[in-house]
């Protein structure tokens, strides 16, 4: 059953992007409307704000991999983004996340991020590790 989680983050709340878990091939969806507000000042969208989509739809498949909700915290250890094609407002853009590899302590991930017309927009890869909180709650 496919969950839609939105405005669980303040970075969720304040770009709008919503997150899907529960697909069947395991990898967590990051979807946005792009608007003007997403914009960089050549009127597309902002590397940064794919980046954190791609970075939210790893992040999510990789606690996929140990909790069927996506919540439990795995940190991006390092990510690497390529930027293919600009995203324009009025798109809808969808990051989806996928594992590569991995073992005990680390994972392995991709995601692409395509518009609705199916164009690839930007890809990434990254390393991902399960976040150990102590009892005052940090990392």
């Amino acid at each position: 059953m496919i969950e839609t989680i939105r405005d669980e983050t303040g970075a969720q709340t304040s770009l709008g992007y919503v997150l899907e878990v529960g697909h069947a091939d395991g990898g967590a969806r990051c979807m946005l409307d792009v608007s003007n507000k997403h914009s960089n000042r050549h009127n597309v969208l902002h590397g940064g704000i794919a980046a954190t989509m791609l970075d939210n739809a790893m992040g999510a498949t990789a606690s996929l991999t140990v909790d069927p909700s996506g919540r439990t915290p795995f940190l991006t250890v390092s990510m690497t983004t390529q930027f293919l094609a600009p995203a324009f407002a009025g798109k809808r853009v969808t990051a989806t996340g996928r594992v590569t590899g991995g073992g005990r302590s680390l994972l392995f991930l991709a995601a692409q991020l395509v518009d609705e017309d199916d164009r690839l927009i930007a890809t990434a890869t990254g390393v991902f590790k399960r976040a150990r909180l102590d009892k005052g709650g940090d990392a």
